[in-house]
Order: C-alpha cells, then sequence, then structure tokens
C-alpha cells in the first residue's frame, strides 16, 4: 500500500520547494544538431503518420532525465496550466477528493467546503458509479478523473451510490480554492495544525490557524507535514519567523556558488511545539521540521523523511511547456542538507499499512494516530525539548 500512495504523490512532490515562482520563456530550440537532425529525419522520411508534439516532447522529458536528478522534470504544454494551478492552491474542477481502495470502486473521501460537490449534494463516503450515464466500472482513477474534469461553467452528472440507493449529482464544473491547513483543538489546550503544502497562502493560513487555536486556549502546538509536498521558500520563511526567535534560519546555494541566507526577527512564539513527519515529508516540509528542531524549539515525531536537497525553478518554454529545474542547494540554520538523507525524527513511531493508507485518505481517526497520539503524550507530560 505504502508503495502505491508514494506513486500518487510523486507528481506533487517533485515540485517540493522553489525560490519563486520563477517562470521565464525560454526558446525551445534544442542546441543539438543530432536531435535537430533525427527529427527532421522523422519528420520528412518516416512513411507513417507522425505526431511531432509528441516526438519533441519525448525527447525534451527525456533529456531532462538524462541528468540524473530526481527532481527536475518536464512539464507537456497540455499539463501546464494543471501544475500552475496546483502551485496556487486552486484548480478546475468539482471540488472533491476521490480514492480508489483496493475493495474496489471510486469512494469520496472529502469534499470541500462551500465547492461545486459539495453545493451538488456530494459527501464522503459516496461511491461513484456513474460519469454523465457512463458506467466506471472499468476505469482506472486517471481516466475518472479524466471523465470529470471540463471548463469552468460545463456540467458533469455524476451518479453515486448512497446507503444503497443510487443518487444522480448534476455539478458545475468551477474554479476551486483548496484547504491548505485543518485545525482543531486537542485536550482543550494543543492545538493541531495540519499544513498540507507551502504554496499558495499556506504562510497566512497556517499562522491564522495558529492564532485561532491560542485564541481558543491552547498553550502548545502539533504540526503536522506529513505527505507534504513542500512548496515555496517564501511561504515556509515566512511561518518559521513567526514561530522562532532572531537568527538565522535557512540558506540556499546556486551552481555558481552565491547564497542566500533567511533570518528571522525577534518576534516569536514561546510554547511547546512538536512536529509530525513521515517518509512522504518532502522539501520545505523537512526544512519546516529540522529548522524548529535545531532551534530546540520543537520534538519531531514520526518517520524519517524523504531527503530532497535541491530547489527548483520553473522555466516555460515558447510552446507552453516547461521544465522544473533543480537549480541550487538549501541548508538547514545549521547548515545541513538533507540531499539523499532526510531528518530522522526525534522519537521514531511508525505505522501499519492500514493506518498509513487511512492517514493518506484522511480516514484515520485523530484517536488512532499512534504518530499524533505520542506527540499529545509528550506535550502533556511536557517532555518536547529535543
Amino acid at each position: 500500500m505504502k508503495k502505491k500512495i508514494l506513486i500518487a504523490l510523486s507528481y506533487i512532490a517533485v515540485a517540493a520547494l522553489s525560490c519563486a515562482m520563477t517562470v521565464g520563456l525560454v526558446s525551445n530550440q534544442i542546441p543539438s544538431s543530432k536531435l535537430i537532425t533525427l527529427e527532421n529525419l522523422i519528420l520528412e522520411r518516416f512513411p507513417g503518420e507522425v505526431d511531432q508534439t509528441a516526438i519533441e516532447d519525448a525527447a525534451a522529458d527525456a533529456m531532462v532525465n538524462a541528468i540524473g536528478d530526481r527532481w527536475s522534470y518536464y512539464v507537456p504544454a497540455s499539463e501546464y496550466d494543471a501544475l500552475t494551478d496546483s502551485m496556487n492552491n486552486s484548480y478546475v474542477g468539482i471540488g472533491a477528493s476521490i480514492s480508489n481502495p483496493e475493495t474496489g470502486g471510486f469512494v469520496v473521501q472529502s469534499v470541500v467546503k462551500g465547492g461545486p460537490a459539495e453545493q451538488a449534494g456530494m459527501e464522503p463516503e459516496d461511491v461513484i458509479v456513474q460519469v454523465d450515464g457512463e458506467s466506471v466500472e472499468e476505469l482506472t482513477m486517471s481516466d475518472l478523473t479524466d471523465r470529470i474534469k471540463g471548463e469552468a461553467g460545463t456540467q458533469v452528472s455524476i451518479t453515486v451510490m448512497r446507503q444503497g440507493e443510487a443518487v444522480t449529482l448534476y455539478i458545475t464544473r468551477n474554479q476551486v480554492d483548496t484547504e491548505v491547513t485543518e485545525s482543531n483543538l486537542i485536550n482543550g489546550t494543543i492545538g493541531y495544525v495540519k499544513i498540507k503544502n507551502f504554496v499558495a497562502r499556506s504562510a497566512d493560513e497556517t499562522i491564522a490557524a495558529v492564532k485561532e487555536l491560542m485564541d481558543q486556549g491552547a498553550d502548545q502546538l502539533i504540526f503536522d507535514v506529513r505527505f507534504n509536498g513542500g512548496g515555496y521558500e517564501d511561504e515556509l520563511i515566512k511561518i518559521l519567523d513567526h514561530l522562532l526567535p532572531e537568527g538565522t534560519l535557512l540558506s540556499n546555494v546556486d551552481k555558481d556558488g552565491k547564497e542566500e541566507v533567511f533570518t528571522s526577527d525577534e518576534s516569536h512564539l514561546n510554547v511547546p511545539m512538536a512536529v509530525l513527519i513521515n517518509e512522504d515529508s518532502y522539501s520545505a516540509a523537512e526544512l519546516f521540521a529540522a529548522v524548529l528542531h535545531e532551534y530546540g524549539a520543537a520534538t519531531t515525531i514520526g518517520t524519517n523523511t524523504v531527503g530532497k536537497g535541491y530547489y527548483q525553478n520553473l522555466f516555460q518554454l515558447e510552446d507552453g511547456s516547461a521544465v522544473d529545474l533543480s537549480v541550487g542547494r538549501y541548508f538547514t540554520s545549521k547548515g545541513e542538507n538533507l540531499e539523499g538523507i532526510g531528518l530522522t525524527p526525534d522519537v521514531e513511531v511508525d505505522l501499519s499499512d492500514e493506518d498509513y493508507a487511512a492517514l493518506y485518505y484522511g480516514t484515520l481517526a485523530q484517536e488512532d494516530d499512534a504518530q499524533l497520539q505520542a506527540a499529545v503524550e509528550l506535550l502533556m507530560e511536557n517532555v518536547v525539548t529535543p
């Protein structure tokens, strides 16, 4: 189960830390006579039909893969808008999270509050059986996603099974802003904040969630960055600056050796903290936990993180495609680079495959989450010093 989930996360995670949304038009001429000659040879001599875009996409993808960097990747023009939408925590769709468990079927895990699916009456645990009147029984998750996707303002009919009855919903696709954080109060004094990523709006929403929890009486905090694919450097720095006292937060160094150092001011929160991490905590999520640990501000709990030590910039090409290319390394407040190593938690707590999958799909109850409960126990005992 864990391997399947890793594959599902891979597209999200590869863009795990960007200094900024750097999108510069770059000439898409490939500076290699070999590639140009080969493409011309195929176009001029091959007797069958040729998809020139497919040829160029395959060549560009192979070129990026050949550098041997697991974080750099090529984005076809057809996927560019979806990528930039995800980096803005926004997309055109119905606003529902759907899983395809091993037991079969497509199960609605959650719906975005106020989104098109919720407005049309879709509910968690609905089982999707038809899209636009056609059965989904033989579809893959990718096929189902393609069926549901469409332009803003268009309608899709989705038939679900709910408590043994078929219900057909008519949903108008629209722009959906995804929730970046989830938060609640535990045991009256512990504020729990799940940070889903570090892209657009994550800093403001995280800081707002912390403030609201502390206004409700929280005097201890648990941050959850499990399954967090990372995000933007500036969002990460804004959150760390809010939490930590004056000092160096992190730095990055580009190919030419140019270093950029980021610092925090004196203002900070002086409360016990813990951070939940796992093998699907990437890049900015790893830095977040590592820096809080290095400052002695938080205990880290869970399993070893993935180990991503490069940052990327996104460069758009003239044909609308793009490459998200690693352009430098980042370092923690104490100068550590996590590439290929990751962050080892202070307290190692593993989950069963079943609980791991449930956590990923958002169906694991907090009282059944062994990693979360370990953090609660530590905080309640006031043994949070790393």
